[in-house]
């Protein structure tokens, strides 16, 4: 390389770092609380697992297996049908930083929508999160595919992970139910901290599952129905089911924020725009944005507003529009049905309103994809 080339090279990656730079920082704070070489001598970190179901100092491991006492005792757990089982009650303030689980469920359809988390923030009552375990984990349709995005990691053999801060101020409470006919062994771990101070008026992660089999015509469909007070959106996991061979994706974003009424203040351009790709729908997970599932008229897409957030002060309400693309429709563009579900997470404050009425056990397992 001559000097002249090699001045120009480095000019240009000098001229990229403070955009890396950017980049970098807003996914490490996003997720590690911080920077990484930071000592905070005012968090301490502690684990729950079926070896330490409490997350107690010095209390893992005593569980005796026909090695001894601390020798994989306790690993996992079989969930009974009907059986609701306490993932983690912590007291005090901290943050749940990482959440593993895994389990007899990898080729059981069923499973990763019969078994729903609850997550209690603080002592209220309702649950801030409920959800379906595969969906809460980053997996639309039951269905396990290898991919990586910010917040979820999901292996192959059903090895579920995700990374969301989920920070509280005086008591944690998430549990597992199995609403399902069938007992399901489960391995997990939560990763958390406590001990570190929020502000006072903090958001706590809220997710809710929706499913319309199918969807209303002409009616969007709506991935957050509304949501009083102040809060921040922050992404989505989508899941459809296609009921025709035509392109279903043409449909746009709208998120009507603090006080829009006919028409929304953000407004995006396609159904596949919205989670950053274009001209149809790819298999192609990336760190915020993507399609992690694409086979037989099955789609799991996701975005993430982790770097572009998206806040409001009053309200917000977000919808989704189902419409079509065909050559054969005298105008191209066309109003039609299909089935979609989403999981959407999102931070506001407590005390919140109750989250909308969650599907029941038979319309969130009809018509999931064949094993």
């Amino acid at each position: 390389m001559t000097n002249r080339y090699c001045t120009q090279f480095l000019l240009r990656i000098f001229a990229l770092l403070p955009l890396m730079a950017v980049v970098s920082c807003s996914h490490t704070r996003f997720a590690t609380g911080g920077q990484w070489y930071k000592l905070d001598g005012a968090a301490v970190s502690r684990s729950i697992s079926f070896e330490n179901p409490t997350g107690a100092k010095g209390a893992g491991g005593k569980a005796a297996s026909h090695l001894g006492v601390g020798r994989k005792g306790m690993p996992s757990k079989s969930i009974a049908p009907g059986e609701q089982t306490v993932l983690c009650d912590i007291e005090g303030s901290g943050t749940i930083r990482h959440i593993w689980i895994t389990g007899a469920f990898k080729n059981k359809t069923t499973a990763l929508r019969s078994m729903v988390v609850r997550a209690y923030w603080d002592d209220q009552e309702h649950p801030s999160i409920e959800c379906p375990l595969g969906d809460f984990m980053g997996n639309a349709h039951a269905t396990v595919n290898a991919y990586q995005s910010a917040v979820h990691s999901t292996g192959t053999n059903a090895a579920l992970n995700i990374w969301i801060p989920m920070p509280f101020s005086k008591h944690a409470k998430l549990t597992l139910t199995n609403e399902g006919k069938q007992g399901i062994v489960v391995y997990y771990q939560i990763d958390y901290t406590i001990g570190e101070k929020h502000p006072a008026d903090f958001g706590r992660l809220h997710t809710c599952f929706r499913r319309q089999n199918p969807t209303v015509l002409k009616q969007d469909f709506e991935l957050l129905p509304r949501r009083k007070g102040k809060g921040r959106y922050l992404g989505a996991v989508l899941g459809i089911r296609t009921f025709e061979s035509t392109w279903w994706g043409e449909g746009e974003i709208k998120m009507y924020i603090d006080g829009d009424q006919e028409f929304p203040t953000i407004c995006g351009t396609g159904s596949e725009d919205y989670v950053c790709l274009s001209y149809g729908m790819q298999q192609t997970p990336f760190l915020y944005h993507g399609c992690s599932f694409n086979q037989n008229g099955f789609i799991s897409m996701y975005r993430w507003h982790i770097p572009d957030p998206v806040y409001w002060n009053e309200e917000c309400r977000i919808t989704i529009q189902q419409i079509g693309w065909s050559k054969d429709m005298p105008n191209r563009l066309y109003e039609r049905q299909d089935d979609w579900c989403c999981t959407t997470f999102w931070y506001e404050p407590i005390p919140s309103q109750p989250l909308p009425a969650f599907p029941d056990l038979n319309a969130r397992l009809a018509d999931l994809p064949a094993k």
